[in-house]
């Protein structure tokens, strides 16, 4: 089980996020606020120290602090992102990272965000998608010393969105992904086309964050045995962001 969780309160230009969502002219940056301290405080409830960032009030979309940084095991890779907004976030998650490990920069022409990663015990699945390339793929392979699968699709923004491994041999996926090698002797549970959303969940041991709204995914992941906690997360829908976005664990 990880011991800390870095976090980032979303910035006062948190509204001029990154998002094709429809409701992205309806941001409450006040919710938005509210609603990520209700998530650190579930956190902590969790027995997570919380290390937090200061603001960053010239980055929109810097409270999804998971795309600056992948660790696995006892390193971390700082992300090179894609958009350019966006660099630049990376640094204070650098700063933070090197006090507890060894660090190494992805460097061009790799592009890589940690929402492209999943973490299993003994190996990791990245997406190559519009934020992540092939060069982000063999950089991440390389400084981890560790088995890495794919699943490419240039369609989307980030695999996290579609697949989240819940421990224990579970993954939660959409029907999209259900069926993909990469998920190959894993228990699968596929959630309803209706609730794709509740695909982007966050494991913490056997406790499991999911978004408010969703109960036919919510049952699933009760019935295969985990706690489940839901949260409401309707600002970071808005700005195509959910429940592992917004912390690196470790």
């Amino acid at each position: 089980m990880p011991k800390r969780a870095i976090v980032r309160e979303p910035s006062k230009s948190y509204a001029s996020c990154i998002s094709s969502h429809p409701l992205r002219h309806t941001i409450d940056l006040p919710l938005a606020r509210k609603q990520h301290e209700e998530y650190c405080k579930t956190l902590l409830e969790l027995g997570l120290e919380l290390i937090r960032l200061p603001r960053d009030d010239k980055h929109p979309d810097s409270c999804f602090v998971e795309d600056n940084a992948v660790v696995h095991g006892r390193r971390a890779l700082i992300c090179r992102m894609a958009r350019e907004s966006r660099r630049g976030e990376e640094e204070a998650v650098m700063e933070v990272l090197r006090d507890y490990m060894p660090v190494k920069r992805a460097v061009p022409p790799a592009t890589i965000e940690g929402g492209d990663v999943i973490h299993l015990e003994n190996c990791l699945i990245c997406g190559v998608t519009q934020r992540t390339n092939i060069e982000g793929v063999n950089q991440l392979k390389e400084w981890f010393d560790v088995e890495v699968k794919t699943v490419f699709d240039r369609r989307i923004v980030h695999l996290k969105s579609y697949v989240s491994y819940l421990g224990r041999g579970f993954v939660i996926s959409t029907k999209r992904y259900a069926d993909h090698p990469a998920l190959k002797g894993l228990k699968v549970l596929v959630i309803p086309e209706d609730e794709s959303y509740a695909a982007n969940a966050l494991a913490i041991d056997d406790v499991v964050l999911m978004p408010k709204g969703f109960p036919k995914s919510e049952m699933m992941v009760r019935e295969a045995g985990y706690e489940v906690i839901t949260l409401d997360v309707s600002e970071f829908q808005k700005c195509e962001g959910a429940l592992t976005c917004l912390s690196i664990l470790f």
